[in-house]
């Protein structure tokens, strides 16, 4: 089967010529892919905390507080597959570099937004920055490291990845109650400056001189169809959004990632998604499962702060610790899933995992007006988490072994997709939840929640059916 091995030979930045005797520099390594994908860990989860703030500064209505995280959601997933496409072709740290450097441009611009259009403009270049380093920063560790020493490497950049998102929303929350929304983007900065520097010092990876061009068709197709697929959901979600423009968008949508799909076809293993990919029945389950599973996961950090400033009156600084026990507890235990599951394969954890998410969406049931975090929010949050951890460092350990190192960029690129995709789409639907107020809010919110739980067991379901372990 094409594409489906690796071997240690295929490594090729920190351990190139003038790494291979530097041990050091590979731990430079996974510290520049840890400060790149942070920046885009952290913005997700502080904006959400953000959500309220940013509302009643520019009186925007439950819709337009959708596309404070859609903006960037969108170019995000629509991008993925270009950017790792694009580090495949002119080499990923070039490529990493130059979406660290316009990521922290984009937050400097989300800093100083004087309108809401501004502001989405700039989430807007946010994403497409996050597009160009998350999947060129997991390529590399993929690259860099192999077999069981790529899991304990994957699972620390989980790690890290969690430990940031578990400061990210406390620290923001905190700066939104003293100083205001602002300077949530200004947290961005530090991160950037430093990643760029270490990525310039310790990253070689050298352009691929055998392709000769990248998929811009395929590119600028997948980026239409998504953009009309989460506006009509975004849309269709209010009471009395779908309208004959609504379908019609949704029908033009469909319509793009069609040809999309048939510009990858003809482009064979030159496009940003070689349809080859596919022929591994692994790498169709853990996608299917990325999808669901990180759907799941986006709504609850969009549910969860919103609900509890809106319908709970907490600030923004107990709603963005509110969650807290998730990063934390993925944090301690994504290291060690991804050793475990380099020794028994990730077909078990890959499917208990959301088995044990989708009982903890169940929990939250349990939340309601007046309710206690600690005894009604808390216990859900923690089963969520120790599901997620299960999954989470196996999964991206999988996706890797799944393909071969010079795909390693369009692999990660599409999981990537496929996970913020899966947020996208979970946004998009949460119409119902923005729009409301007072009980209807909380029975929105339980709606969503019971979507969600059914979500993670099709995910079980797709770990269970479809992967296998390696021969």
């Amino acid at each position: 089967m094409p594409w489906v091995s690796h071997t240690a030979g295929d490594l090729c930045i920190a351990r190139s010529a003038d790494n291979r005797d530097r041990p050091e520099a590979v731990s430079f390594v996974l510290t520049t892919c840890i400060l790149a994908s942070s920046l885009a860990f952290i913005d997700g989860s502080v904006v959400n905390v953000g959500l309220v703030a940013i509302g009643q500064s520019f009186d925007a209505s439950g819709e337009e507080l959708q596309w404070a995280i859609n903006a960037y959601l969108l170019p995000l997933s629509a991008l993925l597959l270009l950017g790792g496409a694009a580090g495949d072709r002119f080499g990923r740290s070039r490529v990493l570099i130059w979406g660290i450097a316009l990521f922290g441009a984009s937050s400097l611009l989300c800093a100083v937004a004087p309108s809401l259009a501004w502001l989405l403009a700039a989430r807007a270049m946010q994403g497409g920055g996050a597009a160009l380093l998350l999947p060129n920063s997991l390529a590399i560790l993929g690259a860099t490291f192999s077999d069981e020493e790529r899991g304990r490497a994957v699972g620390t950049w989980s790690a890290a990845g969690s430990i940031a998102g578990a400061i990210g929303p406390v620290l923001g929350g905190w700066l939104i109650d003293l100083v205001g929304w602002r300077a949530i983007f200004l947290l961005n900065l530090p991160l950037a400056v430093a990643a760029s520097s270490l990525a310039i010092r310790f990253i070689r990876d050298p352009p691929n001189r055998q392709n000769t061009s990248i998929d811009v068709a395929g590119s600028l197709l997948a980026a239409t169809g998504l953009a009309l697929l989460t506006w009509t959901l975004t849309v269709g979600t209010i009471s009395g959004g779908w309208s004959p423009s609504t379908s019609l968008a949704l029908f033009i949508g469909a319509v793009s990632l069609g040809l999309f799909l048939r510009v990858e076809m003809r482009r064979g293993r030159d496009a940003m998604m070689p349809l080859a990919l596919f022929s591994s029945r692994n790498f169709i389950g853990l996608n299917i499962l990325t999808l669901l599973l990180y759907g799941a996961l986006g709504a609850l950090f969009v549910l969860v702060p919103y609900l509890l400033i809106r319908g709970g009156n907490y600030s923004s600084t107990a709603a963005g610790a509110a969650l807290l026990p998730l990063p934390v507890i993925l944090g301690v235990a994504s290291r060690g899933a991804g050793t475990i599951a380099g020794r028994i394969g990730p077909t078990l954890p890959l499917t208990l995992g959301p088995i044990v998410v989708a009982a903890g969406f169940l929990l939250l049931l349990r939340f309601g007006p007046g309710s206690d975090y600690w005894h009604a929010m808390l216990p859900a949050l923690v089963i969520i988490s120790i599901g997620m951890a299960a999954a989470v460092a196996p999964l991206t350990t999988a996706v890797l072994a799944s393909v071969d190192a010079h795909h390693t960029g369009s692999a990660s690129g599409l999981n990537s997709a496929l996970a913020r995709l899966g947020g996208l789409v979970a946004t998009a639907l949460l119409g119902g939840v923005f729009a409301a107020s007072g009980e209807a809010l909380f029975s929105a919110f339980y709606v969503a929640v019971i979507v969600c739980a059914a979500t993670a067991l099709l995910a079980s379901a797709a770990a269970f059916a479809l992967t296998r372990p390696a021969d």
